[in-house]
């Protein structure tokens, strides 16, 4: 059993924001233990391996890219990769109605695929919304749909975002938050056009959208090196589950944990978890408040459902990863990871990673691997992707609580759930899933070094100051450089 003095800081869960804050831990030699319910740190940032014969094949569960505007966290990454962290030309599409429109908009593309007449509709649509602005006022938005119509006019609208979203989040456009607008915030008609203007100049600056770094390996790379580091000074309890979190309403006091070997307690000084925050709720002991809880069952979760197929092929496509928005495709997004890094399929062999959104229970989340490719193989022939007779192998992967559904009462409940937890002085919830934030990669990094940073200083840290702003997701400047 671990003694509490072996341990002054416990984390649930070796995701992203886990890893960073138990980096950070390391390199201030603060003991800290590391509880994981996979056999594999990473999260929803690990990397799957796939061997057939000699041949090895690799994929990040969705596609994933590293761009921040923080230095720190480029030299974070860099002193783990080295060498092994690779900058990617991006190559990003949305495939509507038979043709590829360039992700972000290019009006030059977008143009010749859609035809002068869808153009002009295109166009006058987007003055209408600007002549109401006029006459009305600055109209505020009461729901998703409202603002990307407002923001693009309606036949862009209802192009890519709308359509989209809904096949993402399962609800139509109308029952979203507007929040989920602070993903595209800073992406206007205007600035689409302004980005195609750019692009013609062979001296304007490539941006965060042009280019990315990626681990040569796999995202999951950047996790596994955390561990290779840390692990002679830092234990590593995987197959592993937090099972009661005992407090006194002010502190939690202990933590048991429930091993492969039996259970664990622990009395630490801090507990830092990264776990979905409405399953961090019913662990604790005594149980939160019953409007607390109530909160907590009305916060609803996205899932999703992942065909991994291995081609005897060695390209399909150009890009890293294609959205899929038409209704009528079961499918949301396909990456063919060889695109990511050379290092992610056998050279004259490729593979294509298949995201099915979906409710947790729901037909697609219970389908196995052959009903999921039967359902894809004949967009993939239609399309002149691939043939049933170019698959070599499919392999099925499932992930609960991917997405957290930002839908019109989610911020009250959110709320509320998070000034209880953080009421706690001893216990940082950070991460999209400890935050019940939809954020990006760079985002769960940043928490785990703040909570590091709070834990080793005796402050208190304010979470949600990141990805506050209201920009665009993927814009800024230049890469920063890796040092």
């Amino acid at each position: 059993m671990l003694r509490s003095t072996e341990a002054k800081t416990v984390i649930l869960g070796a995701g992203p924001a886990g890893m960073a804050a138990a980096m950070e831990l390391w390199k201030k030699k603060h003991p800290t233990v590391i509880i994981e319910k996979n056999t594999q740190v990473g999260g929803l940032a690990r990397t799957l391996e796939f061997k057939e014969g000699n041949d090895v094949f690799r994929t990040d569960i969705g596609p994933h890219r590293f761009f921040s505007k923080n230095q720190y966290l480029y030299d974070f990454i860099g002193d783990l990769l080295g060498e092994e962290w690779i900058t990617v030309n991006r190559l990003t599409r949305f495939f509507i109605r038979g043709r590829l429109y360039s992700y972000p908009i290019e009006w030059k593309n977008a143009l010749k695929n859609l035809g002068i007449s869808k153009s002009i509709h295109l166009l006058l649509d987007y003055m209408w919304e600007r002549l109401k602005d006029v006459v009305y006022g600055k109209r505020v938005p009461r729901n998703f749909e409202e603002y990307t119509v407002r923001t693009f006019g309606r036949t862009l609208a209802e192009l890519n975002m709308l359509n989209y979203t809904e096949k993402i989040w399962g609800l139509p456009c109308s029952e979203l938050s507007v929040d989920w607008a602070d993903r595209i915030k800073g992406l206007s008609f205007w600035a689409a056009i302004k980005n195609t203007v750019l692009k013609r100049s062979h001296d304007s600056p490539k941006t965060l959208v042009d280019q990315f770094y990626y681990p040569e390996f796999g995202a999951g790379m950047v996790y596994e090196k955390i561990r290779e580091r840390i692990s002679l000074d830092i234990p590593f309890l995987f197959s592993s589950q937090p099972t009661h979190i005992r407090h006194d309403a002010k502190r939690v006091t202990s933590v048991t944990i429930t091993t492969p070997s039996g259970e664990v307690e622990i009395a630490p000084e801090t507990v830092v978890t990264s776990i979905p925050i409405v399953d961090l709720l019913p662990l604790l002991q005594p149980l939160p408040p019953p409007e607390i809880l109530a909160h907590a069952k009305a916060l609803r979760h996205r899932s999703q459902v992942y065909l991994f197929i291995t081609v005897n092929k060695k390209q399909i496509f150009p890009d890293q990863w294609i959205y899929l928005p038409d209704s009528h495709v079961p499918f949301g997004r396909v990456s063919e990871m060889k695109n990511f890094s050379s290092k992610m399929a056998p050279k004259n062999a490729t593979s294509l990673f298949i995201e099915f959104f979906c409710w947790e229970g729901d037909r697609v989340w219970e389908a196995d691997a052959e009903t999921l490719l039967t359902m894809c193989l004949p967009f993939f022939e239609k399309w002149k992707w691939l043939t049933r007779e170019d698959i070599r192998k499919s392999y099925i992967h499932r992930q609960s609580k991917v997405y957290p559904v930002y839908d019109l009462e989610y911020r009250g409940h959110i709320d509320a759930i998070k000034k209880y937890v953080d009421s706690f002085s001893n216990l940082y919830s950070i991460g999209r899933p400890g935050r019940f934030k939809y954020n990006n990669q760079d985002h769960s990094l940043e928490m785990g070094i703040m909570a590091a940073t709070g834990i080793i200083n005796h402050t208190a840290v304010d979470f949600d100051a990141v990805m506050s702003g209201k920009e665009y997701m993927e814009s800024g400047a230049a890469p920063l450089k890796k040092k």
